[in-house]
């Protein structure tokens, strides 16, 4: 198989790391030469992450585009532009050529409160370049997402400390 085949990659499910695994996959790409686009849907850029990123300089593009207050809630119109002007970049990164790896982070989210269409992504998994991998996290993946996916995990909480009363803490989850 060619080193430049790609495949869709899904991370979801209830339990912590699936952000983590797309940063892991980052950073093992630019390692290797090769550039990174990362888009954060429902974030603002007020973490950890974010600031981790830019330790790669160029080799990984960030943006956000969201805040995510409305997780319980529903989204405004604002988020709704916000998604929606996201989407339209990572389809723009997918296919421009430059990266070898797009990262939509929490998109699965996105698409669970109809900010984004699971057909819109279905159509961005058909018609991915050969030479770029796509990562798709968060909870809530799509049944038809993770059916056209080349990989999925599914991340399961079978403990976790905020159950306990700890809250995210900066450089850990935050």
């Amino acid at each position: 198989m060619p080193d430049k085949k790609s495949c869709v990659q899904v991370y979801t499910g209830n339990g912590k790391g699936k952000t983590t695994a797309a940063i892991g996959i980052s950073i093992r790409c630019a390692g290797a030469g090769f550039s990174v686009y990362f888009g954060q849907f429902l974030k603002d850029g007020n973490y950890s992450e974010s600031e981790s990123l830019k330790l790669f300089g160029d080799s990984i593009k960030h943006e956000t585009f969201g805040h995510g207050g409305f997780i319980r809630g529903e989204p405004s119109d604002e988020d709704r532009r916000t998604a929606r002007n996201g989407f339209e970049k990572i389809r723009e990164a997918a296919l421009s050529g430059r990266y070898r790896l797009v990262v939509a982070d929490e998109i699965n989210v996105a698409v669970s409160k109809g900010l984004v269409s699971a057909d819109e992504v279905l159509e961005l998994m058909r018609t991915l370049p050969e030479s770029v991998e796509l990562v798709l996290t968060g909870r809530y993946a799509s049944e038809e997402i993770i059916a056209a996916a080349d990989l999925v995990t599914e991340m399961c909480e079978i403990k976790h400390y905020y159950s306990h009363g700890i809250p995210a803490r900066k450089g850990i989850e935050k």
